[in-house]
């Protein structure tokens, strides 16, 4: 039985360069700083926002997993402009889940790479 996603959580990734070099901090969208991590109780989706800061023209374009296939995310989602990230998490399974996003910057070919949040899942249905 699945369930249909219902709880919603936004965090605003931002970027900031800092001796030339990117450094990530996350927010809620209510502005009050977080670690980036999210801890789900039931299904719903997560949105990470980006917020570039650095002039580099950054944009997302993936979402790297240490552990791709625990079950815990269950599908992610880009925008097409590459500021949005979405994760579908049914809760379906307990435990927790690392990632980096990825990002691409229009100063050259290389891909950034995001230090690692995480997806807690707790009391699973």
């Amino acid at each position: 039985m699945s369930k249909a996603p219902g709880q919603a959580h936004y965090v605003k990734v931002n970027v900031d360069l800092e001796n030339g070099e990117p450094v990530f901090s996350y927010r809620h969208f209510n502005g009050e700083p977080c670690e980036g991590d999210v801890t789900i109780t039931e299904a719903g989706t997560i949105t990470y926002q980006l917020n570039d800061n650095t002039g580099k023209g950054l944009k997302f374009t993936g979402v790297g997993f240490i552990t791709p296939f625990d079950g815990i995310v269950d599908a992610v989602t880009i925008s097409s402009d590459g500021t949005l990230i979405q994760m579908v998490d049914l809760d379906n399974t307990p435990g927790t889940t690392k990632f980096q996003f990825v990002l691409s910057n229009a100063a050259n070919t290389l891909l950034v790479l995001s230090p690692d949040p995480e997806v807690i899942n707790r009391d699973v249905k």
